[in-house]
């Protein structure tokens, strides 16, 4: 296979963001948290607004006939970035509630006392929380698959700890901590050796590399456009079209509906049936645009500068004896680190003062902080605007705290 080309111009001029209010160069290295959006988008989603804005689905007037094609060919669009079918995308408010749709729709129709559901130790809290609450509704029980050594899921021990009561395994298929990723096409093959379900939370992966959701396997793939260079307040839950088609609706209302009368209510087919109320129009618009403005330029292209990036920043990191960092060596975009004796927080802000942004906290994965025995870390995420100067500048901050901490 041929190496991916470069990218092969300065993106960061896409992206109106990535200036300070002064004009400077902001060295943003919070992608994961949310991306930043490229005029493109803004632009799309602005003509969305503005003089293209109208209902859809409802009106029999040409704008919003225009409108409803243009909505429904972003999720035809959508759909083909995962290699899906547009019947097999349902939009939600993000990767959350696209967890929530399957855990209170698919979850409450097919799990009982006595079920399990398998997650790991890395877990976002949106692929735990909406698990344990289906969970203590329906009786079934949650197990956690641990680490290996290098911070990836131990899909040996997922393997040894799976049984037929299994029903649903929930794995990130790219931690937003460590950046390891998951070899989704086994853990699809081990769940559904017992007859489980899988669902992979693909909100770092879809921005950082290809995907295929036939090749992975998954039953369910999840991501936010926000987190792909696209707006905040939507999201796609893809899963296949046949349990999609015995998936009970979660909400009710408008649009999801065939015939609603007082003595009964029958239900639109799939993608309509899991969509109640008016949607996001211009938001989904938008989706389509960043997925169109990423596809132009290559997730090949975009995962090769990004693991050149991700090297550097390791090596760099490792040579410095005071500082741990988490996480394979291979990670995905991401690189999460810690300074002995330098609370992440005051790292944090003391790279703000040199318009260096990253992200400190436990990043909603606070199970994943007890277990690696620690608060919080400091995370610096790339994205497609992302340059050896956003890194170097980086290096010269955390040096520069050091100093601050006495530990020049």
């Amino acid at each position: 296979m041929n190496a991916p080309t470069a990218i092969d111009r300065d993106l960061r001029a896409d992206f109106p963001g990535l200036v300070t209010r002064d004009g400077a160069p902001w060295h943003y290295l919070d992608t994961a948290a949310t991306a930043q959006k490229p005029q493109a988008v803004i632009d799309a989603m602005a003509r969305a607004l503005g003089e293209d804005y109208a209902t859809v689905h409802r009106g029999v007037y040409s704008r919003s006939a225009e409108m409803t094609l243009a909505y429904e060919g972003a999720r035809r669009r959508i759909a083909g970035f995962l290699g899906g079918a547009e019947e097999e995308i349902v939009f939600a408010r993000g990767a959350t509630e696209a967890i929530n749709l399957v855990a209170n729709s698919w979850g409450r129709a097919n799990l009982m006392a006595g079920d399990r559901i398998l997650l790991s130790q890395l877990e976002h809290h949106s692929n735990i929380v909406p698990w344990q609450m289906v969970a203590e509704a329906t009786g079934a029980e949650v197990d956690v698959c641990p680490l290996t050594d290098d911070h990836q899921i131990d899909l040996d021990e997922a393997q040894a700890m799976l049984t037929e009561r299994h029903k649903l395994v929930a794995f990130g298929h790219v931690s937003n901590v460590l950046g390891s990723v998951l070899d989704a096409p086994r853990a699809a093959a081990m769940a559904h050796n017992v007859g489980a379900k899988l669902l992979l939370d693909g909100c770092q992966s879809a921005p950082h590399m290809p995907v295929d959701v036939a090749a992975l396997g998954c039953d369910f793939y999840v991501f936010s456009a926000h987190k792909l260079y696209g707006p905040t307040g939507i999201g796609a839950l893809w899963a296949k079209s046949e349990i999609l088609d015995a998936m009970p609706p979660w909400e009710g209302g408008g649009a999801m509906i065939d015939r609603v009368t007082f003595e009964r209510t029958t239900y639109a087919p799939p993608p309509q049936r899991f969509e109640a109320g008016t949607p996001a129009i211009a938001e989904g618009i938008a989706f389509a645009a960043a997925v169109d403005y990423v596809s132009e330029i290559g997730l090949d292209r975009i995962h090769a500068a990004e693991v050149e990036l991700v090297a550097r920043l390791r090596r760099e990191l490792t040579a410095m004896n005071d500082v741990t960092v988490f996480g394979p060596a291979d990670s995905a975009g991401i690189v999460s680190f810690a300074i002995d004796g330098i609370h992440p927080h005051d790292l944090g802000t003391i790279l703000d003062e040199a318009n260096v942004a990253i992200r400190a906290g436990h990043h909603c994965a606070q199970p994943l902080m007890d277990y690696l025995d620690i608060a919080a870390t400091a995370r610096a995420s790339f994205g497609i605007y992302s340059t050896e100067a956003d890194v170097d500048a980086l290096l010269e901050g955390i040096a520069r705290t050091r100093r601050i901490f006495g530990k020049a």
